[in-house]
């Protein structure tokens, strides 16, 4: 099978809504291709979150499944990982995601998981690109008593709240503890508080006031600066900020400093580690982790299996080397004995649960980790010619790597979801990364300019 995409990124596919891909006519093509792929009369899971696009895209989708005659279980606004739990749960044959996770509301997009609730692989993403094509599947267009239909499932949110509650630990409360949470007005809005208060804790929910175009504005997990003043003005334990479809995760200490996802792996490896639940002996991490989170946990023999950027990679790692903890820098974090992607609110629990456990503070545990000064970059370009192809990049590339030597590192890259490439520094000295990428960023914009 052809593993070439031309739709599907890094994440399922993204863009601004209304322009190619992200058109009602390609999500209608998207939904007869699953719909013909994962079986004529099965049931697909259609879930979104909170933009003002996320339903022309999902009345889109549910019209190409019924279209092949397969059933449509609609659950309406529900974060990420919740849909891959009710997908799973319900022993459907398909879940769809209508988000794009932290991207400004004007942008949407659509991601997928298989029955089991991963991700689906890149053949199979291939896959559904071919019979999107024109004529692909109109002879499987059902007619007549085989159309398909569709149904709400109205306890879809209340099925994930409780999923969520059975991944903190029975014997433990939230009892005492006040948290700021910020639902980036998202998916998660009603959610996240929910459980938050039905486990003891005192709740200052923010960002939950969705109106279709204020998803991730100045908020939630991409923007925490709202969160961490929140924290500090009602004199909170922490805080917990998610973004817009709750498949990441930051977090701000009492002192209003934000703790990214490099210390939540951290401070949980160490932890799963000295209670025996951590298996491999080892976390996944992408490339992008600082540097700092291996030399964390080199200390009490716990290594770091490197991925490319992308939740799905880091998953798929997870599951070939039967790992059971693995994360992003950006708040990804996976936990498969609770679930089958990034969970920001599963996450958080499991903090919350070491904290209560412990009795020490989310500073106090964050502090076994010190972090390396991280550089990033966004270059825009006009276009993405290999890497390998830019003799020009590569020399200075190489001169930086050299540079640094064993104290830091450089990671270029094109990002998956925009126009841009993606420059990463990491070493002791700030101002000689600056310099470092300076050079870089200037190579990179005269090579990559249109032509």
């Amino acid at each position: 099978m052809a593993n070439e995409r031309r739709l599907f990124g890094t994440d399922g596919i993204r863009g601004p809504a209304g322009v190619p891909p992200m058109t009602p006519e390609i999500a209608l093509r998207l939904g007869m291709a699953v719909a013909a792929h994962f079986g004529r009369r099965g049931s697909v899971v259609i879930g979104k979150d909170t933009r003002l696009s996320g339903y022309m895209f999902e009345t889109a989708l549910a019209a190409g499944v019924c279209a092949i005659g397969a059933e449509v279980l609609l659950v309406g606004p529900l974060p990420t990982p919740g849909i891959a739990y009710i997908t799973r749960s319900m022993r459907a044959d398909a879940g769809v995601v209508i988000s794009a996770s932290h991207n400004p509301f004007a942008d949407n997009g659509i991601k997928l998981f298989a029955a089991d609730g991963f991700k689906l692989p890149d053949d199979v993403e291939a896959h559904l690109e071919q019979l999107m094509e024109p004529g692909a599947v109109d002879e499987r267009v059902a007619r007549g008593r085989d159309i398909g239909k569709a149904a709400r499932i109205d306890d879809a949110a209340g099925r994930y709240l409780t999923h969520l509650k059975q991944s903190f630990p029975s014997s433990l409360a939230l009892d005492g503890l006040k948290i700021v949470v910020d639902c980036a007005h998202g998916a998660a809005y009603k959610v996240a508080p929910t459980v938050l208060r039905e486990l003891g804790a005192t709740v200052i929910p923010i960002g939950t006031s969705p109106d279709g175009v204020n998803i991730n504005d100045a908020c939630g997990a991409v923007h925490p600066q709202a969160m961490c003043r929140a924290v500090v003005e009602h004199g909170a334990d922490l805080g917990i900020a998610l973004d817009g479809d709750a498949d990441r995760v930051v977090f701000s200490d009492a002192r209003g400093a934000v703790v990214d996802g490099d210390a939540i792996l951290a401070v949980c490896a160490l932890d799963m580690h000295a209670r025996g639940a951590l298996r491999g002996a080892a976390v996944v991490a992408t490339v992008m982790s600082n540097m700092g989170l291996s030399r964390c946990l080199a200390g009490s023999g716990i290594g770091v299996v490197r991925t490319p950027v992308g939740d799905r990679y880091v998953v798929e790692a997870m599951v070939q080397g039967s790992y059971n903890l693995g994360g992003e820098q950006s708040g990804h974090v996976v936990f498969l004995d609770h679930g089958t992607t990034g969970d920001g609110m599963v996450a958080a629990l499991q903090v919350l649960a070491i904290m209560q456990r412990s009795g020490r503070s989310l500073a106090d545990l964050a502090g076994v980790m010190t972090r390396y000064p991280q550089l990033l970059k966004a270059i825009p370009v006009a276009r993405k010619v290999p890497l390998d192809l830019l003799p020009e990049l590569g020399a200075v590339v190489r001169g930086a790597e050299a540079e640094l030597g064993d104290d830091g590192r450089v990671l270029v890259r094109y990002s998956g979801t925009e126009a841009s490439l993606r420059v990463m520094l990491e070493g002791p000295d700030l101002a000689r990364l600056e310099e470092l990428a300076g050079r870089i960023g200037e190579v990179a914009r005269r090579e990559l300019a249109a032509p």
